[in-house]
């Protein structure tokens, strides 16, 4: 997984998939919390969306897959730092790691069939098993 936030504001999810920056929506506004006049009046927090069924980056599987995993709009914010332009950078990184494990497809289950030895191995339990319970059986010894 690369995910990396470019210099232009672009992201690159893989060696295949990029976003420019024209298809995310960033908006600011207030941290909130304790903090006095500085968290209530500077517009710090970031938050980043992404509209995956109106972006044209994503190839149509991408997209059709994205919307199964996410959902229509992903969002990552952030307002850890005092600076919106830290605020920002985290914001977009946040969004590139949701988006590149989103896009991440599990690889494929491929079915295995026992080896020979385990087959024989089970047989050789089944019938240590069967042994003993037999021996546990009463008898009639006339």
């Amino acid at each position: 997984m690369i995910a990396r936030v470019n210099d232009d504001g672009s992201l690159t999810l893989s060696r295949r998939v990029s976003i420019p920056a024209a298809e995310i929506e960033l908006r600011v506004t207030t941290s909130g919390g304790p903090g006095g006049q500085h968290a209530n009046r500077a517009l710090t927090k970031v938050v980043a969306s992404f509209h995956v069924a109106r972006s044209t980056a994503l190839s149509a599987s991408d997209r059709a897959w994205l919307l199964e995993q996410v959902g229509d709009v992903v969002r990552a914010s952030a307002s850890r730092f005092r600076s919106q332009g830290q605020n920002r950078d985290a914001a977009l990184e946040q969004l590139a790691r949701r988006l590149a494990s989103a896009l991440e497809r599990p690889a494929p289950r491929r079915p295995t069939a026992p080896t020979r030895g385990a087959r024989e191995r089970r047989v050789d339990e089944k019938k240590a098993r069967g042994r003993l319970k037999a021996q546990r059986r009463d008898r009639d010894d006339d």
